[in-house]
């Protein structure tokens, strides 16, 4: 299932976007750009826009609804996310088994890996105890649905 919605995440919502793409969303982040960039960004890749700056939604191309944007009303990463699911009108795909989509650092969609095609970057235990794998073509990382994972879930399920 491909999400319908992707965002960008300015500088100060760096860690809503890693997971926003822990559900599956496309979800760019630009920690050092112009605020004229990356509202031209936005524009021109269809995003949503994701921010904390109040200044920034009081853009003409945001204030007549030309541009969507969502002003974030706090800096704890979970009503962040709560907000964006709420105001957007997300599903949350990560939830329905599925997970383990996107690069959690590239945003890059990820492709599944044989264990034998990724073995030599696995810890032991992980290469010993886990079966199924998906890598990041840009950066070259590993994910598999372990502990870490189950915890993730576990969190935004509680959202």
């Amino acid at each position: 299932m491909q999400p319908e919605h992707s965002f960008l995440a300015d500088c100060n919502v760096g860690r809503l976007a890693r997971w926003l793409r822990v559900l599956g969303y496309d979800a760019a982040y630009e920690p050092r750009i112009a605020d004229p960039e990356l509202v031209a960004r936005a524009l021109a890749e269809g995003r949503v826009l994701l921010t904390r700056d109040v200044d920034l939604t009081q853009r003409r191309v945001i204030a007549n609804g030309t541009l969507r944007a969502v002003l974030l009303r706090t800096d704890r990463v979970e009503d962040q996310l709560r907000q964006v699911i709420e105001e957007v009108g997300l599903a949350a795909p990560g939830l329905d088994g599925q997970g383990l989509t996107r690069c959690l650092e590239c945003n890059v969609e990820l492709e599944p890996r044989e264990k034998t095609q990724v073995a030599d970057l696995l810890p032991p235990y992980v290469h010993a105890t886990q079966e199924r794998f998906m890598q990041c073509p840009r950066c070259q990382r590993v994910y598999w649905p372990g502990t870490h994972w189950q915890r993730m879930m576990a969190r935004i399920a509680a959202l």
